[in-house]
């Protein structure tokens, strides 16, 4: 976890230096490597941009108000408001984009970056998703 200095940043600025980031990443790394390497070397340059983050977030599914321990994990939180899905994959499935809108749904965020680092050029491996999914009787979730 790093704490930054990121607190007034709009989520338009974060996204690009998140962006910016992984770029950096890849760049510097290329395809071909395992998740874990690239989610380190990420973390570094998230770090090194003043971004605040945790990594490898638990996220406990609810059913009829109990709190199911399933094991799925938040790759990055980034300032508490932009969910990171890193991928090593041949190419992004549907499946993918799937996953992190259910992330999205579950945790209190509403943007997130799904980032596969196996490819030749990495703009091609990144989607940013909306949730869009809000509660009628509840006020809109927000993240923080």
């Amino acid at each position: 976890m790093n704490r930054g200095g990121a607190e007034a940043q709009s989520e338009n600025q974060i996204i690009e230096a998140i962006i910016g980031c992984a770029i950096e990443v890849h760049r510097t790394l290329g395809p071909g490597l395992l998740e874990s390497a690239y989610e380190e070397c990420l973390c570094y340059e998230l770090s090194s941009q003043g971004l605040y983050f945790r990594r490898q977030v638990a996220l406990p599914v609810s059913y009829k108000n109990i709190k199911l321990d399933c094991g799925y994990m938040l790759d990055l939180v980034v300032n508490e408001r932009i969910i990171i899905e890193l991928k090593t994959v041949e190419k992004l499935a549907p499946i993918h984009e799937a996953q992190l809108l259910t992330y999205l749904k579950l945790y209190p965020c509403t943007v997130g970056l799904l980032i596969n680092f196996n490819v030749p050029i990495l703009k091609l491996g990144i989607k940013r998703l909306v949730n869009q999914f809000q509660e009628t009787s509840a006020p809109p979730r927000l993240c923080g």
